[in-house]
């Protein structure tokens, strides 16, 4: 018996574009009853939005074969037998190795990545044209446990204060669950660890002036319940959920870019859903669509950097899967290292 199929018909880089869907009523949020079908015209719906954040980039394919209550798995590499409008750019990863990662740079390639299950997407903070230098500084606001997006949303405007007092502006998106991801457009100048340092002298900044509410501890068990701010997500190849990515949680939340007036407003993460996204982008526009208007330096954020390191502020853990790097303190939890002691 022949495979069900359905065509969306979306543009693609010579004009319209046919992207076959296979398997087009497979349930992919059970609880709400959201298909195959339903997702990919959902991105097709957000697809000029989407592109502008996460397109032209390396990005990694997080890839749900039995819906979101089913085993996942990353697709970074370009699958065999992929279309021609499906794009690719050679990468090098932290340990030293190099392989194609695929490119999403048109509407055709975002609904072929849902017909391959696609539900979450995670693009570089780099573009293809500069695999090696971020676009963007990114910052993770992780609610730790006991505390909430309100809590993050509370920590939020604080960060802004301290971006700016560094040159930089910063943009907010929910990220589609209890956090907030605070970005600020910087110029490819700088590489990842760079980034990263930058990223810390902030985190260690805010920490200073909201010790109480923000952690940059990367030991759980030191955290507390404050907003962990992850320095580690400005590492290579480290990702989160792009803009208007859907997220693999029963309610089909969607990591949406907001305004800062809605963050202070009291705006509700829960409510930006597959369902919910595109009318809302039909009746206020994109947040971000100037976002990347006028990139910022991290110059400041480095002098910080160097100020913490002089006064004996080290480097900070990387995550395990990373080689050792220069002046790392040992990979071992606080409360071990005493026990060994």
């Amino acid at each position: 018996m022949a495979t069900e199929r359905t065509t969306v018909t979306v543009p693609g880089p010579h004009g319209p574009q046919d992207v076959s869907v296979s398997s087009p009523n497979r349930i992919l949020w059970p609880e709400l009853g959201i298909t195959k079908q339903e997702l990919a015209e959902y991105v097709a719906a957000v697809a000029d939005p989407f592109l502008r954040a996460n397109g032209h980039r390396p990005v990694s394919l997080e890839r749900f074969p039995d819906g979101v209550d089913g085993e996942s798995f990353f697709s970074k590499n370009p699958p065999k037998g992929a279309p021609d409008y499906v794009g690719e750019v050679m990468c090098t990863y932290n340990s030293g190795r190099r392989h194609p990662q695929v490119v999403l740079d048109n509407a055709a390639a975002i609904v072929w990545a849902v017909q391959m299950n696609t539900v979450v997407f995670h693009p570089w903070a780099s573009l293809a044209a500069d695999t090696d230098n971020p676009v963007e500084l990114r910052i993770d606001l992780d609610p730790q446990p006991g505390t909430d997006f309100a809590d993050a949303a509370a920590v939020a405007p604080a960060l802004r204060d301290v971006l700016r007092e560094a040159g930089l502006e910063a943009w907010l998106k929910t990220s589609g669950n209890r956090g907030i991801h605070v970005f600020s457009p910087i110029e490819p100048a700088h590489e990842f660890l760079d980034v990263r340092h930058a990223v810390i002298a902030a985190g260690r900044e805010l920490e200073r002036r909201m010790p109480d509410r923000v952690t940059t501890n990367w030991w759980k068990e030191e955290r507390g319940q404050r907003i962990f701010l992850d320095f580690n997500q400005a590492n290579r190849d480290r990702t989160m959920a792009g803009a208007y990515s859907p997220r693999a949680l029963p309610s089909a939340t969607v990591a949406t870019p907001i305004t800062w007036d809605e963050l202070a407003a009291g705006v509700d993460p829960a409510a930006f859903t597959v369902r919910t996204v595109p009318q809302r982008l039909a009746d206020l526009g994109d947040p971000w669509a100037d976002l990347q208007a006028a990139p910022g330096r991290i110059d400041t954020l480095l002098e910080w950097w160097q100020r913490d390191l002089d006064a004996g502020l080290g480097e900070l853990p990387f995550p395990p899967e990373f080689p050792k790097m220069p002046g790392e303190p040992p990979r071992v939890q606080p409360s071990r290292a005493r026990s060994a002691d």
